[in-house]
């Protein structure tokens, strides 16, 4: 028998149990071309209530996303399935971290209407970590992007995927199920990971990447880093490489931002003049788009840089 939690009992609960014991790390200033204002807007109000009122949650919210006044202005918000919890630990994220509820099983159909109302011709699809389920969530994922497909057909799909470490081949549900876009973010160098993303490996997540664009060609794959927490520009380099001999069409680097002082701390704000170098370097690799800033997030002008990445894509195909 399963036992419901009410919603003041789960704010209670600390939102990272497993760094209340961790020292506080300090907090940087932010500088000026790191400051947003606060989302006021009738478009952001109106947003939220789609959203709230479908009983759908969104990583723009869970994750403290900076965008989210312009994003949820102009009705794009990134929704995330398969609930609220996430059961990695993960030392740069402030998405809830702890035991998952059951899959919500009408979760699909919610997610498509949800889509088809808001009018949406490009929707981001992410997910928590869900390794307490045998296929980390892939069928569930596979069903949400079915339903979009019923509900709103001209939509085009994003996904940004978990890794289904240990899953065997879970992943290949979702890639047969056929984004328009397979996003999977390495989130960092691979020195780092022990430190920042200590649940995944770095070379199951490239592989990942890599056997999407096997199993299916057309689909286009993307991949993000964040920059700012002790990375050195040789090593951001060296995962540019790993990326374009995995594949990936679509690379987005954005400035590492605390949640908070039980958070990995930021090792410096990467400025503006910086990004624009690492933008350049990486369209030199061979990226067909490159989405270098401070704010830059997976899913920030998701819509706009899809029309992009198809347009770059067909002027590659013909020799232009």
């Amino acid at each position: 028998m399963a036992t419901l939690l009410d919603n003041k009992d789960k704010e209670e609960r600390p939102r990272h149990p497993e760094k209340q014991g961790r020292e506080d790390t300090p907090l940087l200033r932010k500088p000026p071309w790191i400051r947003v204002k606060a989302p006021t807007s009738a478009g952001y109000l109106e947003t939220r209530e789609l959203v709230r009122s479908a009983k759908l949650v969104t990583v723009c919210e869970e994750a403290g996303c900076p965008n989210i006044g312009e994003c949820w202005t102009k009705k794009h918000a990134t929704l995330m399935i398969m609930g609220d919890t996430c059961t990695r630990a993960c030392s740069f994220c402030n998405v809830r971290t702890g035991m998952p509820a059951a899959l919500d099983a009408d979760e699909p159909r919610r997610v498509g209407e949800t889509v088809a109302a808001m009018g949406l011709g490009h929707v981001v699809i992410t997910s928590v970590d869900r390794d307490d389920l045998a296929d980390g969530g892939a069928e569930h994922f596979a069903a949400v992007v079915r339903a979009i497909r019923s509900a709103a057909p001209k939509a085009t799909i994003e996904i940004l995927t978990p890794d289904f470490l240990r899953k065997g081949d879970a992943a290949n549900i979702v890639i047969d199920a056929r984004p328009d876009v397979f996003n999977h973010n390495l989130e960092t160098v691979p020195r780092l990971y022990l430190s920042i993303r200590p649940g995944s490996r770095y070379y199951h997540s490239l592989r990942l990447l890599e056997r999407v664009k096997e199993r299916d060609p057309s689909q286009f794959t993307k991949s993000g880093l964040m920059v700012g927490l002790g990375e050195s520009k040789e090593e951001v380099m060296q995962v540019m490489d790993d990326m374009r001999s995995a594949g990936v069409d679509f690379l987005t680097i954005g400035q590492y931002l605390q949640p908070t002082r039980k958070h990995a701390p930021v090792d410096r704000f990467v400025t503006p003049e910086e990004f624009a170098t690492l933008e350049t370097i990486a369209k030199a690799k061979g990226f067909l788009l490159v989405s270098a800033s401070p704010l830059t997030r997976s899913s920030y002008h998701a819509d706009e840089d899809f029309a992009k990445l198809r347009a770059a894509r067909e002027d590659k195909l013909a020799g232009r």
